[in-house]
């Protein structure tokens, strides 16, 4: 008997039904009566002597809204399955949590492992908002595995532009980290619909002048190959593949970083070429990444004394936002209130080291007699109750009850849960 095919495994969970339930509970874990009574006060909070600004942009941004909500959605649509989700959701421990909460089993998003195998079609496979690469997909749909895909429209939107290069013959030259996911995911689009498209990831500046460097006929193929190794489509050749070019970038990047690697790529081909015919480009940064980037500017603008950054310290896009305070101010990268031990020190996620420190608080912070302005800004994929969290755990250690802090925020201290 003929095999009959495999049905198409995507399951749309956004059910009118289920979605009403699902956004209150949502809401019950991540949102923050305190620091919207905030934002409608103009981001701004006086206590005593602890004045608090915040972004006038920061937290949850759409795409990552629709992926928990989704997430939780399939919880609520197969109650009885078992359910794994590739990975990370988002890249926010306490997010995570909460779906390990709910019974949301976690599989390997780097390698597909034996317990890919294990996987019948009874269960429920959950794919990130960054993505996963091509082969993973063909994998679960062959499983006939329910597919649930909050994979962001912006990341979506990236592969479509990759996949056009590649059927135009254009190399993909890919703005991102080589080993995060929705790069890998990315990557694997970049080689088109025939497996042919090629494409090379650069990181940093660096990683730039050494490919521009190549293009115009300098460096040494051997260095050039053990730089970007890992980061080349298979069977990469430089003096071939470097002709016709386009850039993408990870969603998530630093906006001024990716505008000066556009203009040095630019600049390679015009001086190779005489023109740019045989350059591409395409601004994939996502509006939210850049409306939070923008935010902070206008916080740096009024000149705090101390700043927080909130969220994961594998975010992306938190971390740009951290190498843009520290340059103004000094800056604290923070998973959480808790990091914050006392008013002299903290627990915090050093950019540069990639690892977590201990490190101290400039001496205003320490003094609660002293008046002083803390900045708080947080990434798209942290939720608000974390930023509440710090601003409770800051102004008490530095004197104010609770309820006064409700209090000057404009709330009724009986009524808050």
């Amino acid at each position: 008997m003929d095999r009959q095919p495999k049905r198409n495994s995507r399951v749309n969970v956004r059910r009118a039904e289920v979605m009403g339930i699902v956004q209150e509970k949502v809401r019950r874990h991540y949102q923050s009566a305190l620091v919207e009574s905030v934002r409608s006060s103009g981001n701004r909070l006086e206590l005593g002597h602890t004045t608090f600004v915040l972004a006038p942009e920061f937290g949850f941004c759409t795409g990552v809204q629709r992926a928990i909500d989704i997430a939780y959605a399939a919880r609520n649509v197969f109650p009885e399955n078992r359910i794994f989700l590739i990975g990370d959701i988002i890249h926010n421990p306490e997010v995570n949590r909460q779906l390990a909460a709910m019974g949301v089993i976690r599989l390997p998003w780097k390698t597909m492992t034996d317990e890919y195998d294990e996987l019948c079609e009874k269960d429920v496979v959950i794919v990130p908002a960054f993505g996963v690469p091509v082969p993973f997909m063909d994998f679960l749909t062959n499983k006939g595995v329910s597919i649930v895909d909050t994979t962001c429209g912006d990341v979506v939107k990236v592969w479509r532009r990759v996949k056009d290069f590649a059927a135009m013959g254009v190399t993909s030259i890919i703005h991102g980290k080589a080993t995060h996911e929705e790069t890998l995911a990315t990557a694997s689009r970049a080689l088109g619909e025939d497996g042919r498209g090629k494409y090379i990831i650069i990181f940093t500046e660096e990683d730039t002048r050494a490919l521009a460097d190549y293009m115009m006929g300098h460096g040494c193929r051997d260095e050039f190959m053990k730089r970007f190794e890992g980061a080349m489509s298979p069977g990469f050749d430089p003096d071939r593949d470097l002709v016709k070019v386009g850039l993408a970038n990870q969603t998530t990047m630093l906006k001024s970083e990716t505008q000066s690697i556009q203009t040095m790529i630019r600049n390679a081909v015009v001086k190779r070429d005489g023109n740019d015919e045989r350059y591409s480009v395409f601004d994939t940064i996502c509006g939210a990444t850049q409306d939070r980037q923008n935010s902070l500017f206008q916080l740096l603008d009024e000149k705090p004394d101390i700043m927080f950054v909130v969220g994961g310290y594998n975010s992306s896009n938190t971390t740009h936002l951290v190498d843009i305070a520290k340059e103004s101010v000094p800056t604290f990268f923070i998973e959480a209130a808790a990091c914050i031990r006392s008013l002299t020190e903290v627990e915090c996620f050093d950019t540069r080291l990639h690892r977590i420190v201990e490190s101290s608080f400039p001496e205003v912070m320490g003094n609660p007699d002293v008046p002083v302005k803390v900045g708080i800004t947080a990434g798209a994929s942290c939720p608000g109750n974390l930023v509440e969290e710090t601003i409770f755990r800051v102004g008490m250690l530095r004197g104010d009850s609770f309820d006064s802090i409700l209090t000057a925020a404009g709330m009724l201290p009986g009524q808050y849960q």
